[in-house]
Formats: structure tokens, sequence, C-alpha cells
């Protein structure tokens, strides 16, 4: 979970509906493949990707991690398409007349002529999930390639499948102790993966997740990590007491901020107009004043601890659902 990567405030991707001899290219894409990585280096990741789609669309993703999206046309009139593992990068496309159009926001292609209209199953998903799942997004045709997930379009044939799935087995050997010291390692180079040179910074809310993150990067950088927290003037709802005994811990450099109602009326319709489709997290709107905070303060990449309660029951209610399972 320490590889979930925020930057602070980003800017709406520039990405509009593609044309044949265009190629879409975000994100930090790491080839594990020493031939395409020199590639990358030398040519550039363009030329990566190129040469990792000849030896085929279902594996030119296997080897490959980090964070990216990615859609090009090949010398043969395909179209690849493929997003990360976790599509911590997004990537939309949508086919209008037997052509295939994509781009990083589902709003830039709704806009093509003719214009999608509002797909009322999506309406039902947003309001049951709160969000609405890939591949469907709010508008209708438009789709949402999935995490793990290639798509090739050839001939007037799209075909969308994963190029990775995850693996869980129970470890057959291992005392508490090896793993224990195996899993900090993991953590750790997470971490170390995600640091870029600039000021090294996390949100902190004082969970498991977060917290485990800034102690990381004080071992990792070899200075206390800058950390960022929002509190609420609402009892029962404040965590900033726990945020500062883990700023304590780890001697971070801690910055707080107190969100106000009238904060987050004032910046409800910045936070909507970011996103290209309903999102219903509402921490969405007090994380924009934190990573505001942290971008005053020079901060231009945050990470955090997003998955960490889920992995590891930081909140009550997963061993409460257990039982109720």
């Amino acid at each position: 979970h320490a590889d979930s990567v925020k930057d602070p405030l980003p800017q709406r991707a520039a990405g509009r509906a593609s044309r044949p001899d265009e190629t879409l290219l975000l994100g930090s894409p790491c080839f594990q493949d020493a031939a395409l990585a020199a590639r990358a280096r030398e040519l550039g990741v363009a030329e990566a990707w190129r040469a990792a789609l000849a030896k085929g669309a279902a594996q030119a993703a296997q080897g490959v991690t980090g964070d990216f999206a990615i859609g090009l046309q090949d010398a043969d009139g395909r179209t690849f398409l493929a997003v990360d593992r976790f599509a911590i990068r997004s990537l939309c496309y949508r086919v209008i007349d037997g052509r295939l159009h994509f781009a990083a926001r589902a709003d830039t292609l709704a806009a093509l002529p003719p214009a999608a209209p509002i797909a009322p199953q999506a309406i039902f998903d947003y309001l049951y999930f709160h969000v609405i799942p890939s591949p469907r997004t709010v508008f209708e045709g438009v789709h949402r390639l999935p995490a793990g997930h290639y798509a090739l379009f050839e001939r007037g044939t799209l075909t969308v499948a994963p190029y990775w799935t995850p693996k869980f087995s129970e470890p057959r050997t291992g005392d508490f102790d090896s793993l224990a010291e195996q899993f900090r390692s993991l953590l750790k180079e997470a971490v170390a993966r995600q640091l870029d040179g600039s000021k090294a910074a996390c949100f902190l809310s004082g969970g498991t997740d977060s917290s485990t993150v800034a102690g990381m990067i004080g071992a990792v950088a070899g200075r206390p990590a800058a950390t960022y927290s929002i509190g609420f003037e609402a009892q029962g709802y404040d965590e900033m007491e726990f945020a500062r005994i883990a700023a304590r811990r780890f001697g971070t450099e801690h910055h707080e901020y107190y969100v106000t109602p009238a904060d987050l009326v004032a910046s409800i319709a910045d936070v909507a107009a970011h996103y290209d489709q309903p999102f219903g997290n509402s921490s969405a709107l007090p994380a924009y004043y934190c990573a505001r905070m942290a971008r005053d303060d020079g901060v231009s990449k945050l990470l955090a601890g997003d998955g960490g309660d889920e992995l590891f029951g930081g909140n009550s209610r997963y061993a409460k659902q257990r039982i109720f399972g």
C-alpha cells in the first residue's frame, strides 16, 4: 500500500481524443526487461512500448511496473492501450463509427460528436458504490480501462483483457519473525521506489497505514518526513491527536490544518470540476486542503497509505464484517 501516490493538486490531464498518429504517455513506467529499459533511456518511453508490443499485446505490459497509462498505434495500424496494475493512471476509450478514441478523461471523450448521454446504470452504480466502477463511466459508450488490463483495437475489433492477475497464497514455510522482517523489507522498498529526490512527504491521519509510511520515509530518506494532517472541530471525527502521536514518534516535520464547514462549501466546486465523473468519497474535500497546504510548502509529491486498513484490518468495521460473515 505504500506504493499509492497522490500528486498535490494535479492538473487536468491534457488528454484529448486521439488521432491515429497520436500517442498518449502518462506516468513513470519501469521496464523490468533490461533491453526495454535501455531503449526507454536512449530512444524514449514510446519506442520502448513499441518494442514491447512486438512481443504481443497480451505480454507487452506484463514486465512493466510503476504507474502508467499508454495509448499508441503500431506500424500495422493496431491501437494498443494499457494501464498499470492498480490503475493509478487512468485511461478511457470510446469507439465512434468504427474508430477507437482514447484519452485520460472520460468527459474528454464524451464531448466528441455525437455527444455521449449519461448512462442510467452508471447513476445507479454511483449511488450504490459511491463510485462508478470500471469499465463503466457515467457516459454511455465511454469506458475506463480496468486495473491491470490492456486493450487492442484491430480491424474494427476491440479486445479487452487482463495482463496481470494478483495471486494470494499462504507461505508454506517461515516463522513469524522472518515473515515480519520480509514484510518490513517490502514496505521499505516500496517507499524507497517512490522517493524522487524532491521533499519527502506524506499524508498523516495517525492510522496504521499513513503512520507506517511516515516512519518508513524517515528510515529510507535518512531524514524525517514532512507530514500533513487535517483536523475537524467535531467530537468523534477529529483524529489529529493520533497524527500528533505518530509525528512525535518519528520526529516528522509536522503540519496541521483544521477544515471548517465554510472551507468545504467553498471547495466543492473546485474538487468536483477536477474529476471527470461523479466520485462520492467525502475525504476528497479535506485531502484537497491537505494537498494545497503541502504544495504551498514546496512539496510536489505526497505519499499515502491507501489500502492499508483494508489489507491489515485497520478499522474495527472489518472485524465486525468478518464476524457477521
